[in-house]
């Protein structure tokens, strides 16, 4: 899948995957760790951010698009911020 390709589809398949994979496993000691799911064989990386993921992808020879979430959280980043 060329990154330009990816669709609503590919999240809403990765966040499938991710409800899945949260009921079988126990996240506890993995919050605030960033998990990469891939929307087309459903495998999940775990790892302490994205770019590592991205790393340990290429060091097994792998290019894949991923959806990142944070382990513990909606959303992987939130951009900006709130000022009080």
């Amino acid at each position: 899948m060329a990154p330009n390709t990816w669709t609503k589809a590919h999240t809403e398949k990765a966040l499938h995957y991710w409800e899945a994979y949260q009921q079988q496993h126990d996240l506890s000691p993995q919050q605030g760790q960033t998990a990469g799911i891939d929307p087309v064989s459903g495998r999940i990386w775990v790892g302490p951010s994205a770019k590592a993921i991205v790393a340990q992808l290429a060091a097994e020879g792998l290019t894949i698009p991923l959806y990142f979430i944070r382990i513990g959280s909606d959303v992987y980043l939130r951009k900006g911020y709130q000022r009080c």
